[in-house]
């Protein structure tokens, strides 16, 4: 979708608001947009595709017209970037988004590889070159697109000198392979280190209201620009309860407080680009819905500081 041959494909993806959203019903566009890579345009609020498989992300999907349904519901409600990976399935939430999706026109996929599976939630770092090359043209014959928009290191394996495993993403961007590169579950060093070899356009770690591990990663990804994509950004933990303070924002906002968190992370930094994933209608519905949701600074304030303690107690 972004190679020469599906120029106008691109020219869509680059300019996801060209439809306007429908008033009557949530729309990802109202999170605000980011540009990945300084150049490719995205909906800030987009949609995590591993719970469209089975239990323990392994096999086909319990609901596969529920999953099918859910995927095609995405560019109705402005959802335009998807996040995928080679190992979902494995190969199948790959597989279902071509089947609901393509020719993808204003969505930008965005896949990983890195992680090798052998049965359900057993995951397995590989990163050798030759592997990660040879996954990367797997997704893209697998997406049916030209050139992968964003393609991302799952994770980098302590196995392979992490030096070897960049190499291997730049030449995938020499050879046209892919378009933007991104790195997942990674500290600052590492991101600089990448940088070095190769340019990082976003960072995938574990973020969300409760789990502040890479406070200091999403400082650095807004300061040098850099999409943060949040996975996990759902969870609130006992801050959900009856009586909390996000329990009294949500009331007050007539929302979830699974909702109000996701607007707490939409809120944290322009560079953070949550992925809630799903398999209903239903829920994509609630979730993209929370983009609508506008918090003052007060709220903000008082749910970051009721997050850092939960965080902090949870490491005692």
């Amino acid at each position: 979708m972004t190679d020469k041959s599906t120029t106008t494909q691109q020219s869509n993806a680059d300019q996801p608001n060209a439809a306007q959203p429908n008033a009557a019903q949530p729309n990802a566009a109202q999170s605000g947009t980011f540009k990945i890579g300084g150049d490719l345009s995205v909906n800030r609020l987009g949609f995590g595709a591993m719970r469209i498989t089975g239990d323990g992300i392994w096999g086909d999907p319990a609901d596969p017209e529920g999953a099918l349904e859910t995927l095609r519901r995405l560019p109705e409600l402005g959802v335009n970037l998807i996040d995928t990976a080679d190992s979902y399935g494995p190969a199948v939430s790959e597989e279902l988004i071509r089947e609901a999706l393509h020719p993808y026109d204003t969505v930008v996929i965005a896949t990983k590889a890195g992680l090798t599976r052998t049965g359900p939630n057993v995951w397995t770092p590989v990163g050798r070159p030759e592997y990660l090359k040879q996954q990367a043209y797997i997704s893209r014959r697998r997406l049916g697109v030209d050139r992968i928009d964003l393609w991302q290191l799952h994770r980098i394996d302590p196995n392979v000198p992490r030096d070897e495993q960049f190499g291997a993403i730049r030449e995938l961007i020499e050879e046209g392979v892919i378009r933007h590169a991104g790195l997942s579950e990674v500290n600052v060093e590492e991101i600089e280190a990448a940088r070095e070899v190769f340019p990082v356009s976003t960072v995938q770690n574990l973020y969300n209201l409760v789990n502040r591990k890479s406070e200091d990663v999403l400082d650095y990804c807004e300061k040098e620009n850099i999409g943060f994509l949040p996975w996990f950004p759902l969870a609130a933990g006992s801050l959900a309860k009856d009586g909390s303070v996000l329990d009294e924002v949500a009331k007050r906002l007539n929302a979830s407080p699974s909702q109000v968190a996701l607007a707490w992370v939409l809120k944290r930094s322009p560079v953070m680009l949550p992925i809630p994933g799903t398999g209903k209608v239903r829920h994509l519905e609630e979730n993209v819905a929370a983009a609508s949701l506008t918090l003052t600074d007060e709220d903000f304030k008082k749910l970051d500081e009721v997050g850092k303690q939960e965080w902090e107690k949870n490491q005692k």
